[in-house]
This record gives C-alpha cells, structure tokens and sequence, in this order.
C-alpha cells in the first residue's frame, strides 16, 4: 500500500507539473541555438577582416551605416533561426511524450518571456539611433537574462540559472566595451550549448 500511495502521488504530481509548466522545451534548441549564435559570431569576425577591422586591436572603432545595417540583418537572422530551431525541437518533444503545446501555461510563459525581450529590443534600437553600438551587446545580455528569470516561474526552474548567468556575463561587458562579440558569443552561444545539453541529459 506504501508503495502504490508512493506511485499514486508521484503521478498526481506529474499532472500538477504538467498544467501548470511548459515542460515541452527541449534541451536541443538551446544547444542549436548556441551553435547558430557561434556560426554568427565567427561570420561577424570575418565580416570585420573583409571591411579592415582589426576587431582584437583595442583602438576605438568606426563602422559605416551599411557595415550597421550589415550587422543587424545578421542579428535578426540568427534570431529567427534560434526561434525556428526551438520551435522545431519543442514540437518534436511535445509529439513524443504526447503533452500539449499551446496552453495557458505556454501563454503566460511568453507573455513573461516577451515584455522584458521587446523592451530591451526597444533599447537596443534606441541606442542603434544614438550611434552607441558599445552597448548593444551587454544590452542583449542582460535584457534576454530578465527575460529567463520572468520567465522560469511557467517552465523549468533551471532556465532561471542561464538567466543569471547572462544578467552576470553582461554586467562584466559593461566594463569591456568594444570586446561585445566575444562576450556575446559566450553568452548567446556557449552557454547556451553547455545550457542545452544539460537539460537534454536531465530531461530526456
């Protein structure tokens, strides 16, 4: 009786987890998204040499409004491309375990996700306006770690611990600014990686 109360509770507990998480994300769309933002980074280094950048000289920059605009069609597409990968992987996860996507849950989760994400997008754009191209990438990096943490409440824990790690590593670039790309690489790319394959190992 021990041993079936034991199994009975564990199953009740599952259920509540279920309906009141998102817990169809799957650790692989971090681990491609990160390989995504670390095939950009290593793109942007190259798009640099090509235009006479010298990105590791330590001398203050000047980038021209196309090699701007350059960038940020970049940005954008790795963005749509970590969004279809995450996309991708969480309906395969969903199908396989046979749990629901498009919930209440999955709602608010987004909805939590978002706020922090578009007005840091508003930032961003508002610094691109006032030519402060410093800040853009801690910017990104702390914007997106509030976006975890408001986020962690609707699905598992463990992302609230990326989070921190992005809020931590953007509040050192503040203090090495001109050296973005590299923090944003660890950042978007590393530790998404290191992120995702922790998660596909504890929940797959």
């Amino acid at each position: 009786m021990s041993q079936k109360h034991q199994e009975d509770l564990l199953h009740i507990r599952s259920m509540m987890e279920r309906s009141s998480r998102f817990i169809s994300l799957s650790g692989l769309s971090g681990v491609f998204a990160g390989i995504v933002a670390l095939a950009g980074a290593v793109y942007v280094y190259l798009l640099f040499q090509q235009n006479g950048i010298e990105y590791f000289d330590g001398n203050q920059k000047k980038y021209s409004y196309g090699l701007i605009m350059e960038l940020t069609f970049i940005a954008l597409l790795i963005l749509i491309l970590a969004l279809v990968f995450g996309i991708f992987f969480t309906l395969r996860k969903s199908k396989k375990f046979n749990l629901p996507v498009w919930t209440n849950t999955t709602k608010k989760m987004l909805l939590n996700l978002a706020i922090p994400l578009f007005v840091g997008g508003v930032f961003c754009v508002a610094l691109l306006y006032h030519q402060l191209f410093a800040l853009i990438a801690p910017t990104t990096l702390l914007f997106y770690g509030l976006a975890l943490i408001n986020a962690e409440k609707y699905t598992f824990s463990d992302i609230k611990y990326l989070g921190i790690c992005e809020i931590f590593l953007g509040c050192i670039s503040l203090f090495y600014l001109g050296y973005g790309l590299i923090f944003w690489a660890i950042g978007f790319g590393i530790l998404h990686i290191l992120y995702g394959l922790i998660m596909f190992k504890k929940y797959k």
